[in-house]
């Protein structure tokens, strides 16, 4: 069966008007963890804010794990958006949406059980393990509309629509710190009110998101109950959220090895990686926009059946990211000791610190193949070659540090640029016999 071609432009304004927006909203994120910190920190009392940090740890790797609403939800609605198919776009965020709602009332009620399983692996101390139960009960009670606005987001981004996206981010972090700054310090509520405050503006940002939706809805498109529950379709969606979930296991699984190994080596190490490893995410914050857009270019042109659009958003995307992780490698290596020692102030960790640096700064480099990579499979949801491809990159990283483990920490930081080169590396591998099979019908 052939489908039609449907051509559409791709430029290097239409890649910035997709990334420019995405790179500002995931910048916000660290922002908010800056704030929460200070205004628990405010109240005194250091177990308050092990608390938050070790409830954030938990919340944060039980909503990772469900990130997949957001890649599968995008890639899809991509693709949709390509075919001019106005019904499976509705149908698509209506699926993730009950997927996403259904999943967090799930989670509402397991959340006694994951936060005693959490608490059992990380064995904090009695008074951390109290303000943690307060934090995770509270913050857990928002997470139906957080696995929501993980639909919205990707729904969002599939369309191109990535103003919206940042429009929704700004709100939903900048009424965090508004309500954690008024809940947590003007009312006294500490701990609780950040956990409050963080439930609040996930749920008004889930109800603006449905508002900005709305419009879409009153269409003649709109999906049937049969066309929504669709086996196939439901099938595909099931399939490909397994795949990324999968995924998103294998990266924890990976990070929280590479802390663990830092922390036999000593509290001195433990702390500067920690100081480290916030460089990374910041360039992984950029490079994030540019994925964004590849995610939906990716999509888009499979879905118009249109292979000229998809190679020139494959090769304009990969030349920004290149670009942009040149910048970031020089800018790391460059203003790496300055910002180390505007993140801490003891002599010893930036002296640690300042050893690893070039290895540090030579990441957005290793992993910028990654990141493309990353964002053309999803919105081509090739998920299988990702999980797979993820798995042999995880070996590959296991192996080397193993190898390497003679050189303590510097080995720890060779493996992950052997983590980040072979997850581009076998996906670029992947990537000719992929694109031949899907656009082999190509008329």
């Amino acid at each position: 069966m052939t489908h039609p071609i449907r051509p559409f432009t791709v430029t290097h304004r239409l890649v910035f008007t997709l990334a420019a927006p995405m790179t500002l909203a995931y910048l916000t994120t660290p922002l908010l963890g800056i704030v929460d910190t200070a205004v628990v920190g405010r109240l005194g009392e250091a177990f308050m804010i092990g608390g938050l940090a070790v409830g954030a740890i938990l919340v944060d790797v039980i909503f990772t794990t469900f990130n997949f609403l957001r890649s599968g939800t995008t890639g899809l609605t991509a693709q949709a958006y390509g075919r001019e198919d106005q019904t499976e776009i509705q149908a698509t965020l209506l699926r993730s949406l009950i997927i996403g709602v259904a999943s967090g009332s799930l989670l509402l009620m397991l959340t006694p059980l994951l936060l005693s399983l959490g608490l059992y692996l990380m064995e904090p101390s009695e008074t951390v393990a109290i303000a943690t139960q307060q934090y995770v009960l509270i913050r857990m009670l928002g997470a139906p509309v957080t696995l929501g606005n993980y639909a919205l987001l990707g729904w969002f981004i599939g369309l191109g629509r990535t103003r919206t996206g940042l429009l929704l981010q700004i709100v939903l972090n900048g009424s965090n710190i508004i309500l954690s700054i008024f809940l947590g310090l003007h009312l006294s509520l500490g701990i609780k009110g950040v956990a409050a405050a963080t439930v609040m503006s996930e749920l008004l940002a889930f109800l603006l998101g449905l508002l900005i939706c709305y419009p879409f809805f009153k269409c003649s498109a709109r999906p049937s109950w049969q066309r929504l529950l669709d086996r196939a379709a439901l099938w595909r969606f099931a399939n490909l959220n397994f795949d990324i979930m999968l995924r998103s296991f294998a990266l924890l699984f990976a990070f929280a090895f590479f802390t663990t190994q830092g922390a036999y080596l000593g509290e001195q190490t433990l702390a500067a990686n920690a100081v480290l490893m916030n460089f990374f995410m910041l360039a992984s914050y950029f490079l994030d926009g540019l994925t964004s857009a590849a995610e939906q270019l990716a999509g888009r042109a499979i879905g118009a059946n249109y292979r000229d659009g998809f190679m020139r958003s494959l090769k304009l995307t990969l030349g920004w990211n290149t670009v942009m992780a040149s910048l970031l490698a020089m800018m790391l290596w460059l203003l790496g000791e300055p910002m180390i020692a505007l993140i801490t102030t003891l002599e010893s960790v930036q002296m640690e610190a300042a050893q690893y640096l070039l290895l540090v700064a030579l990441l957005p480099l290793t992993g910028v193949l990654a990141f493309q990579m990353d964002g053309i499979f999803i919105g081509a949801t090739w998920s299988r070659d990702m999980s797979l491809m993820m798995l042999v990159s995880l070996g590959a990283y296991l192996v080397t540090w193993w190898w390497l483990r003679d050189l303590a920490n510097s080995g720890l930081w060779l493996a992950l640029h052997v983590f980040l080169l072979v997850r581009g590396l076998t996906l670029s591998a992947r990537l000719p016999v992929r694109i031949r099979q899907t656009f082999s019908q190509t008329e």
